[in-house]
């Protein structure tokens, strides 16, 4: 496959005080004869990035020559003319023969995979081509503002009616009064509409305004003076000019460092984080209503470099209609196209050329080898979504989608007007008033007998009796619910409340229904098959792991074979041993990251109030969480030590695998783990055969416990090598990544895994819910709960909380598959 030329970059670096090179210069590379400079001069910079290029170009040919179409398109289409200043299209014929075409391009190629390849720090031409990152939340602009408002008001009979009335005065045989008397009260009832829409839109744009002009720290490459003032210094002593832009200026490509309890602009790569260990968290509850904190990781080869070396690099972005690819010097991000789904993201980032080496290259005379390239996948956790803000830390992101392709403007619908159901029964009680007048119309006309123009004697009763339809009432309403929005944003008792539309403030004492969900868990059982400890009972699990632990560094201190009196308490060590195994699996086995705040207290973030419970727990028994990042754990044993674990792999909790595991390697001793917790529905399948899991799940059901299933399998150090490179295989496919990575777990881990033991997590109610309930179900509120739980677990929180009495009947509907049913009927 014919390499993608170099020109256009040649010319956007020359810009920025790169040297020039011919095309036999880059063809030749820095270390060729052919170079009449090439024993007198040093090489610049460019030839060491042509060189890396030429060098990447087998990988990036075997990268595409297994899908033929993706090749074309890669070559073919539009092309942008460095001299001409123009794009145009270019069969692919033409750019194999033509080496001077451009790197920028948008692939006719096929219809189902069409291309476009933008540069790094792309010009505005270029730039233009993306969505600008403009927040706008209007309904009109200066053009539509009156056919709209006029639309909508009109659209109803209440002013539609009045309207025929006032137009029925120009006619002289339906003229019965005054013309104004009939035009002023519809023109003020319009005004104040119109008014109150004018008022409400203005609101809207004040919030844009603000969200588009709020300031961003873009990073970009240093000024001339300060390149040339650092040419003879390394690479590493350039720094990085920033810029502070609004941010409807930011563009795609651009570098934006954020800081703490900052917006994120637009959806972005995150690329490094003040955090060594490349992790920050943000927080999304203006984009999924969810409170609590998310962890976002940073691409672990951009987290080893500083922000000079980010700005530095050669650059390229190549998309297609279902991928996007970000190219640092021969280093790329291959993303998804923008869609709608804020939890999936599926992409690559593949390094062909470390920064190290390009400054080797440019400060020697002698082509170096190149290091083969790696790939990584990128998933949603790579990502800082549009809306979300950062709630710790420091970060940079590069920005590849703004505008209408971000996550949050294509989860939000198109403002439309909305309509009251007060207004709607205005509507319907004016419709019904209207026939009215016109049956009693016809009743006058019958009685005077139909003689003459009777038709015209109907239409004039119906203008006469047109006042039994007050039209200052929907102007009282209108201004009633200004007042009231006005409330409300000033209430002392919930503030920082924005009424978004003022149309319908009166639905919230119309609400219907309630959907709540349950929070605030707590630890209450715990059951390892022959050995069960309540909640009055935890003082007993402390004591048992305070003793395997200090039994364990006892015998690893004495280093002997155990003597009379160890062996004649085998027994309770062996139940010791039993409870620190389970105790240290949920210590291990979850995403909790613990959070020093400003005044010193820690709090741990998660998110799922469910692993919060289970850390919290395993802390008042004695192991308590002391650190945690993406590579390592570490615990505070009973005795006081800690033991350090090292975090090999996560495999996340979904709603489809309802399971989350974790391979960990013990610091000390360098034994490999998996372990792994889920619902009893799938652990059931994936742990050795036993006799008591299904009981005891169906008892702490009972109990209104949430359960939640512990298990473990040790890994040798070949089957877990065999494992990784599969599994890295699998997650760097675009096609399928989601099945072949589960796939492969599966087939390496997931089967015959030892069972530890079952936890039992209790629904901690709030004060005065139970009293809150009653009140709003004596309200007329139908109150529904939305829970993931067993049918027994729901139904004992259903009467904990008082939403049904003891004495009521509940009805059970549940769905079973085919599968469950056949299994139900003929089992094993």
């Amino acid at each position: 496959m014919t390499d993608i030329p170099l020109r256009p970059l040649r010319k956007h670096k020359n810009r920025a005080g790169y040297t020039q090179l011919n095309d036999t210069d880059i063809e030749a590379g820095p270390g060729s004869a052919d170079s009449p400079d090439n024993q007198t001069t040093m090489p610049s910079p460019i030839a060491a990035v042509a060189s890396s290029r030429k060098a990447g170009k087998k990988s990036r040919k075997d990268r595409y020559a297994d899908d033929p179409e993706e090749e074309a398109s890669l070559l073919g289409g539009e092309m942008y003319d460095e001299e001409e200043g123009y794009i145009e299209e270019t069969p692919l014929r033409e750019v194999q023969k033509s080496r001077s075409a451009s790197i920028l391009s948008k692939g006719k190629g096929s219809q189902k995979d069409k291309s476009r390849t933008v540069p790094f720090r792309p010009p505005d031409k270029i730039q233009s081509r993306f969505p600008p990152n403009i927040v706008r939340n209007q309904k009109y602009n200066a053009f539509t503002f009156f056919p709209i408002v006029f639309y909508e008001q009109f659209k109803f009979f209440f002013n539609l009616y009045f309207l025929l009335v006032a137009l029925s005065q120009f006619i002289p045989a339906l003229k019965i009064g005054f013309i104004v008397t009939y035009i002023a009260p519809l023109a003020f009832v319009l005004f104040v509409t119109m008014g109150k829409e004018a008022y409400d839109d203005y609101k809207r744009y004040l919030r844009d305004r603000e969200a588009n002009s709020q300031k961003y720290l873009v990073i970009g490459p240093p000024s001339s003076s300060e390149s040339e003032s650092s040419h003879h210094n390394t690479y590493l002593d350039t720094h990085a000019n920033t810029r502070s832009v609004p941010s409807s200026s930011l563009r795609v490509g651009d570098l934006v460092r954020l800081e703490k309890n900052q917006r994120v602009p637009a959806d972005m790569v995150l690329l490094h984080t003040s955090d060594a260990s490349g992790t920050c968290f943000i927080r999304t509850d203006q984009l999924d209503g969810e409170t609590d904190w998310k962890l976002r990781v940073a691409i672990s080869e951009c987290q080893k470099l500083d922000e000079s070396d980010l700005v530095r690099l050669d650059a390229e972005i190549y998309g297609k209609s279902n991928c996007l690819i970000i190219t640092f010097e021969t280093n790329g991000i291959l993303a998804d196209a923008p869609i709608k789904d804020i939890h999936s993201f599926i992409g690559t980032f593949t390094l062909n050329s470390p920064p190290h080496q390009a400054l080797s290259q440019s400060q020697s005379d002698v082509p170096l080898h190149p290091l083969p390239p790696s790939v990584a996948p990128l998933t949603a956790e790579n990502m800082l979504w549009s809306n979300t803000v950062l709630a710790a830390g420091n970060a940079v992101g590069f920005i590849v989608y703004t505008g209408a392709e971000t996550r949050a403007v294509m989860n939000t619908s198109h403002p439309e007007t909305k309509v009251g159901l007060l207004d709607l029964e205005i509507n319907k009680l004016a419709k019904i008033l209207c026939a009215v007048t016109f049956a009693l119309s016809l009743v006058l006309v019958a009685l005077n007998g139909f003689r003459g123009s009777w038709y015209i004697y109907v239409f004039r009763f119906l203008i006469l009796f047109s006042s039994i339809i007050p039209i200052s009432l929907r102007v009282n309403l209108d201004m009633g619910k200004t007042v009231y929005a006005h409330q409300i944003m000033n209430d002392s008792e919930i503030p920082n409340t924005i009424v978004r539309t003022s149309t319908l403030p009166e639905e919230l004492g119309r609400i219907e229904y309630l959907l709540s969900d349950k929070t605030e868990m707590e630890m209450k059982k715990l059951h390892m098959g022959t050995m069960s400890y309540g909640f009055d009972s935890m003082d007993e699990v402390a004591h048992q792991l305070a003793v395997a632990f200090g039994a364990d560094q006892s015998h690893a201190r004495q280093g002997t074979m155990p003597t009379g009196a160890q062996l004649a308490t085998r027994g309770r060590r062996d139940m010791s041993s039993r409870v620190r195994d389970v105790v240290l699996s949920l210590a291990l086995c979850h995403n909790v990251t613990p959070v020093t705040n400003d005044d010193g207290s820690v709090t741990y973030q998660a998110s799922s109030p469910d692993e919060v419970a289970i850390v919290q727990w395993t802390q008042s028994i004695g192991l308590t969480l002391v650190f945690r990042d993406r590579t390592k754990i570490e615990l505070q044993t009973p005795t006081g030590s800690r033991i350090v674990f090292a975090v090999l792999d996560i495999f996340p909790f979904t709603s489809e695998s309802k399971r989350m595991g974790i391979v960990v390697q013990d610091v000390q001793t360098g034994e490999i783990t998996f372990l792994q917790k889920g619902a009893d529905v799938v652990m059931a399948k994936i742990v050795q055969r036993n006799d008591w899991l299904e009981e005891e799940t169906a008892n702490m059901a009972r109990e209104g416990l949430r359960t939640l299933v512990m298990a473990r399998k040790r890994l040798s150090g070949q089957s877990y090598s065999e494992f990784k490179q599969r599994h890295h295989d699998a997650s760097v496919q675009l096609d399928g990544r989601n099945e072949a990575m589960a796939a492969v777990v599966s087939e390496y881990l997931e089967h015959d895994l030892e069972l530890l033991g079952l936890t039992g997590v209790e629904d901690k109610l709030q004060d005065d819910v139970k009293s809150t309930l009653e009140l709003l179900r004596n309200a007329g509120i139908k109150i529904w709960m939305l829970t993931g739980d067993k049918i027994e677990t729901a139904r004992c929180i259903a009467i904990s909380t008082k939403l049904v009495t003891r004495n009521q009947y509940i009805h059970e509907v549940a769905m079973y598959s085919i599968t469950q049913k056949n299994q139900s009927q003929h089992p094993d």
